[in-house]
């Protein structure tokens, strides 16, 4: 079975930090790109920011140069920091892991986590 499990959310200033994190299991972590989603009330699901099993990262435009992500493979684990938060970047953060293989497209989601960000 696999699980993707997120941790870290929570409510927080406007200009405050936050880290979340994802631990898998039942995949070979390594194998896999992560990414980062999120889903605001009204809105559709966004990509974030992603890692490739390389280690090459992307982000989305609104959140370059405040977020980051990372990947430990010995633990299963990916993180997003999130610093200078901004109130609109308020939603709901989904972890993602995602492999193609021998054509097939193996996707798998968290449950979500909320960040709220409001004074």
């Amino acid at each position: 079975q696999v699980l993707l499990v997120e941790s870290g959310g929570g409510l927080v200033q406007p200009g405050g930090s936050l880290r979340l994190s994802c631990a898998a299991s039942g995949i070979i972590f390594s194998l896999y790109n992560m990414g980062w989603y999120r889903q605001a009330p009204g809105k559709q699901r966004e990509l974030v920011a992603v890692i490739t099993s390389g280690g090459s990262t992307n982000y989305a435009d609104s959140v370059k140069g405040r977020f980051s992500i990372s990947r430990d493979n010995a633990l299963n684990t990916v993180y997003l920091q999130m610093n200078s938060l901004k109130p609109e970047d308020t939603a709901i953060y989904y972890c993602n892991g995602n492999r193609i293989q021998f054509a097939v497209n193996w996707d798998y989601w968290g449950q979500g986590t909320q960040v709220t960000v409001s004074s």
